[in-house]
Order: C-alpha cells, then structure tokens, then sequence
C-alpha cells in the first residue's frame, strides 16, 4: 500500500475527503517526526512504539571499489509492533 492507496482508504472510512485524509496523515507524520528529532518516542497503544535509535560510526567498503570508508554515527527511526499487531499478523 503506497501512501495514495492509504489516504483513500482512511478518507473512506472516517466518511472524510481525500484533502483532509491526506492533511490528518501529513499530520501524524509531521508530529512523530518532531517527536523523534526531539528525542522522544511515540506510542500508539496496541499498534506499536516509535523511537529514535543511535546507529554508532563504523567502517564500511564501497562496494565498486573495496575501499574502506568511515560511516558516520546517526540518528535513526526505529519501530517497535506492539502486542496486538504482532499477534494479528
């Protein structure tokens, strides 16, 4: 499902226009990221846990050329199910 195919399926559903649907998920989206970059974590009780996750500087090999090059520690989106999803998938 891309991000069109969902907000038709949310503005079908809440009985909404496709704008709005696509104004709410912006929204949303907007809202965790904010969250994240602050970080803090976002948790939708029975859908799962947002959180943001330290990735530590490593090295790594370009692949075309083997050479050893440094990635650098960043911040990254980490995404925890919770237990009811888990359980229905």
């Amino acid at each position: 499902m891309n991000k069109a195919e969902l907000i038709a399926k949310i503005a079908e559903d809440a009985g909404i226009t496709k704008t709005q649907a696509n104004d709410t998920l912006d929204s949303f989206v907007d809202a965790v990221t904010k969250t994240l970059k602050k970080g803090g974590k976002v948790t939708l009780v029975g859908f799962g846990t947002f959180s943001p996750s330290e990735r530590k500087a490593r090295n790594g090999r370009n692949p075309q050329t083997g050479a050893v090059i440094k990635i650098k520690k960043r911040t990254v989106a980490k995404f925890k199910a919770g237990k009811e999803l888990a359980a229905k998938l």
